[in-house]
């Protein structure tokens, strides 16, 4: 099952710690003003939460629209990739609390940055530890865990019950999507870890159910709206985890959902999404990641009633998706 469950390691090339964006160091404390923006539309915040009943800590990053002030907000709950925390991604935390919808985002700490501390020697081990069956699992519980707290939080009266997604890249979206309903049957016994509170998913670079040839009996049990973001050369080199733009175009098409997106970008590698530049171009970072945020804004909107721009997505940008579907 550990290579079910199990996905790509997406950083493996680039700490999760080396950003385009520099995030200076924050004053200890279990609630703390996080520097990632000066933005008067949201504020941001850093909680340090601890999971008794795991033993096991899950800081999160959060993004507070002043929206809130006025009435009750969307929510989304965010799942980095794999070597990746809760300081990475501020572009979409920051967009989508720039338009009114609060963002959780999650970090991990047995599959976070601190895989890249200690020697190069024990790496191998620590990136299987961080891949395992357990791990992979554990993600989940703290994703439930995270919204546990903040909805019995002093934030938790604005956030819209109706209005929960979950979100992820990479290792992240894999969560997403045990999270969405996806599952796994491993020695006779079906694993569900399927969140109700979850209305809709975001899956950035999904990759595959490793060790399943055929996602359908996994992914068929996914019926919430999800949207699926990759790029043609969105492509994981490592070996026994290589995936690419293919494997992300079948989880779309097994995806149980009525309603779901693709957008496959043109160019943009499969780290083109976080907050590093290391294998893209600047003009093709800045592109793929503020129409990716403004599709992700899009799609959010488009289940909440609001203005639906969602059909006229590549209409309005000739050159940058190279294949775009809408279902529902």
């Amino acid at each position: 099952m550990a290579t079910a469950l199990a996905a790509a390691l997406p950083v493996l090339v680039s700490p999760a710690w080396i950003h385009a964006r520099t995030i200076q160091a924050l004053p200890s404390g279990p609630e703390r003003p996080s520097p990632a923006s000066e933005d008067t539309r949201f504020k941001v915040t850093d909680l340090e939460w601890f999971d008794a009943a795991r033993q096991r800590r899950v800081p999160v990053r959060l993004f507070w629209p002043a929206a809130a002030q006025a009435g009750k907000v969307p929510l989304v709950v965010f799942s980095p990739g794999i070597g990746s925390s809760r300081d990475g991604y501020t572009y979409l935390g920051c967009y989508w609390a720039a338009h009114g919808i609060a963002s959780l985002h999650l970090q991990h700490v047995g599959s976070d940055r601190s895989l890249w501390q200690g020697s190069l020697i024990g790496l191998v081990s620590r990136f299987r530890e961080a891949t395992s069956e357990s791990e992979a699992i554990a993600r989940v519980e703290d994703a439930r865990f995270a919204l546990d707290r903040l909805l019995a939080s002093r934030f938790g009266a604005s956030v819209s019950r109706q209005q929960i997604a979950a979100a992820g890249h990479s290792f992240g979206a894999n969560t997403t999507l045990l999270e969405a309903g996806a599952t796994v049957t491993r020695h006779g016994h079906t694993l569900n870890f399927r969140d109700p509170r979850i209305s809709a998913a975001i899956l950035i670079s999904a990759p595959p159910f490793y060790g399943d040839a055929d996602l359908r009996p996994i992914l068929a049990s996914v019926t919430i709206p999800t949207l699926h973001i990759t790029t043609e050369d969105d492509v994981i080199r490592l070996p026994g985890f290589g995936s690419d733009v293919r494997d992300r175009q079948a989880i779309f098409d097994v995806t149980g959902s009525a309603f779901k997106v693709l957008a496959i970008y043109s160019e943009g590698s499969h780290n083109v999404f976080t907050d590093r530049r290391h294998f893209d171009t600047a003009q093709v970072a800045d592109e793929v990641k503020s129409d990716a945020a403004e599709l992700t804004l899009a799609f959010l909107d488009s289940l909440d009633g609001r203005a639906d721009g969602l059909a006229s997505r590549v209409i309005s940008r000739p050159g940058l998706i190279a294949k775009y579907v809408l279902q529902r």
